[in-house]
Order: structure tokens, then C-alpha cells, then sequence
């Protein structure tokens, strides 16, 4: 396989692994130099304060706390929402279930039940939902596990960035609230899923109890997420966030750069998925089984290109400068705010070469 220098490329990498790899802008290093700050465990922090009421107004929630990770957001709405023994569900590879160490089961206390997928990856059916809910029998909840929690995620990482259509995603936490559970919406890259069906965060949030949303993900911030919900379950939030060490003294320096990405690259994020459906035809061309992207996220498959498996193939890209991920039989490639068209394009040129060589 040649390396980069034999195909005459330039040392620099087109960095596709993750929309979490972006630098922060020079607005938002300017904004950390300049911010207010207070000590926010003693008492509050002015720039996360108004960090966590913007975040709250455009989810159309009562409250917001800042978060340092998506993955202690998820585990903070649990720990407020769940019981130890009752059973909480989620769909298939969802994150909250394969990627965040189960702490789901070992803070929160809940048992995880895993729901399948409908006709689209990652978007489980309202069917099941249905089944679970006239299943249960209150007067043998004694020794019956006892659902109390839906959890969703919107969009699926795992699944390749898909959607759960807005009407779907109604009636699923609908039926969840009339069954008496709690909804907990693990919207990471819920920007994503609202830019696509041009609707707004709020909309994309529906009746959710609990919304996690990312600044880190898409939005080019280096740090933090937010958990938005009514203020009682945000002031109970805030304390399970203690108990697990999050509370950010003078976290203004981190805030600041969240408010400069919902200022400025919420606006411009369904470029991502523009860019997404590029490099997915392009890979198409080539011979790679690349479905259509719902969002920002493309699964490449060798297809009828290449009889590398996923991690060779994945290892050829990356050594000429086309760095990615793989994830189970595909490779994950995610498009962000540091890539343009032009890159895109200089990607596809080095793996059509790699082909030819």
C-alpha cells in the first residue's frame, strides 16, 4: 500500500473520525479569554448561566445545567428518573446502552432493556412500545420488573446518524407518558435531526421529560453538554452532578464557547449533512455500498470496491490521510464544521487512488 508521500499528497489529514475533532474557532477562544466568571459550586457561574437559559429556551424547557460530557448528562436524567430495580428501554446500540460503560445500571440503578429497530436502523417501532405497556400488571409488580423509563436517541449514532421522523418520535413518548413512564431523549446531535426536517430544537424535543443535547458534537465547542428539563428536575440534577464530582468552578471560561456555537454554528450545521450526501455519492461511484445519510454520519461498506474487510479498509484510509473510524462491519466517516467541499473532494481522489494502486 503506498503511503502518502509516494501518492504525492500533502502531509495534513482530512480528519473524518468524528464531528467531536473540531478546533475551536477563534470567536470562541476570544470568548473563553473574555469571559465572566464566578465560582459556579459555591454559587453561579454568569456566563453558564446564560449558557444553560439559552440552551432551555431553544429546547422549550423550564431549565438547563451544563453538563461536562453527553455521557454524565445521560447518567445525571437517569440517576433523577430511575429507581434501583426498575427496568428503564432503549433501542439497539443505543448509546446510553453500548458506549457509556454501563452506568446506566451501576449510578442509575436501572435495568436496561433493549428494544428493536423498525424498518429504519436505530428507530425503534411504536408496536413494541404498545406490547410493552399492555404487559404490565400491577399486582404482581412485586416481583415483576417495573418499567419506568423510555429512553430514545436522536440521531442514532450507532445506526449512521438516523432520524426518528418527528411524528414517530410524538407518538413514541405520547405512548410512554400514557403507560405512566418517564422520557429521557438522548439528543446528542439533535440539532442534526432538526436542521434535517427543518423544524426547531424544541419541536425535535417534543414531550421529552429530559433532553440531553451537545455543544461538542457538530457545534465545534471543546467541551460540554446540557441537561434541559422543568426547574425540579433540574435543581435534583444539579445535585446527582455533584455527586459525581461535575460541578465546574468558574466553568464561564467553558460556557463561553458553547454560547459562541449556538450563536454561530447552529445556523450553519445542515452544511454537515450536505456534505454528507457528497462524500456518500462519491463513495458510490467508487463501488462502496454508502446509503444515503439521514445527518452527518456515513457507514461505508466495501461493497463491490474492495474485498478488504472494514478495519482493513478503514486502516488503508487512514494511512493516506483520510482518518475515519470503523464501527462493527462498516466504516464510519462524519462530516463537521472543519471540512469543506474541497475536502471532500480531495478525499475521494485519494481513495479512488488507493483503488488503482
Amino acid at each position: 500500500m503506498m503511503d502518502m508521500a509516494q501518492a504525492g499528497y500533502a502531509t495534513d489529514s482530512i480528519d473524518l473520525r468524528s464531528d467531536t475533532v473540531t478546533q475551536p474557532s477563534p470567536a470562541m477562544r476570544q470568548a473563553m479569554a473574555q469571559a465572566k466568571v464566578d465560582d459556579d459550586v459555591i454559587g453561579r457561574d454568569p456566563t453558564m448561566v446564560e449558557l444553560e437559559q439559552r440552551a432551555a429556551e431553544l429546547l422549550g424547557r423550564e431549565a438547563g445545567l451544563f453538563m461536562v460530557s453527553g455521557s454524565m448528562s445521560n447518567a445525571v436524567a437517569l440517576m433523577v428518573q430511575v429507581s434501583r430495580g426498575d427496568y428503564f428501554m432503549a433501542p439497539r446500540y443505543a448509546h446510553i446502552l453500548s458506549h457509556e460503560l454501563g452506568t446506566a445500571s451501576w449510578l442509575a440503578g436501572g435495568i436496561p432493556v433493549e428494544l428493536g429497530w423498525g424498518e429504519t436502523p436505530g428507530v425503534p417501532k411504536l408496536a413494541e412500545i404498545d406490547a410493552i405497556a399492555a404487559e404490565e400488571d400491577h399486582g404482581h409488580a412485586y416481583f415483576e420488573l417495573v418499567p419506568r423509563l423510555l429512553s430514545l436517541e436522536n440521531t442514532h449514532n450507532h445506526a449512521g446518524g438516523t432520524i426518528i421522523p418527528q411524528a414517530l418520535s410524538d407518538a413514541l413518548m405520547a405512548k410512554a407518558h400514557q403507560a405512566g413512564w418517564q422520557v429521557h431523549l438522548d439528543g446528542a446531535r439533535l440539532w442534526h435531526a432538526a436542521a434535517a426536517q427543518s423544524i426547531t430544537p424544541a419541536e425535535a424535543a417534543g414531550a421529552a421529560d429530559s433532553v440531553t443535547v451537545c455543544l461538542s458534537k457538530g457545534l465545534g465547542a471543546p467541551v460540554g453538554s446540557l441537561l434541559c428539563g422543568s426547574q425540579e428536575l433540574i435543581d435534583r440534577a444539579r445535585r446527582a452532578r455533584k455527586m459525581l464530582g461535575g460541578g465546574v468552578r468558574q466553568g464561564g471560561v467553558l460556557a463561553a464557547a458553547g454560547l459562541v456555537a449556538l450563536e454561530q454554528e447552529l445556523p450553519r450545521i445542515d452544511q454537515d449533512r450536505i456534505l454528507a450526501r457528497r462524500l456518500a455519492q462519491g463513495l458510490r461511484v467508487l463501488g462502496f455500498d454508502a446509503p444515503v445519510p439521514q445527518t452527518n454520519i456515513i457507514m461505508v461498506k466495501p461493497g463491490q470496491a474492495s474485498q478488504l474487510s472494514a478495519s482493513q479498509l478503514a486502516a488503508s484510509w487512514n494511512k493516506i490521510g483520510v482518518r475515519c473510524l470503523t464501527m462493527g462491519p462498516a466504516v464510519r466517516l462524519v462530516t463537521h464544521r472543519d471540512v469543506d467541499e474541497s475536502m471532500i473532494d480531495q478525499a475521494l481522489d485519494r481513495i479512488e487512488d488507493c483503488l488503482k494502486a
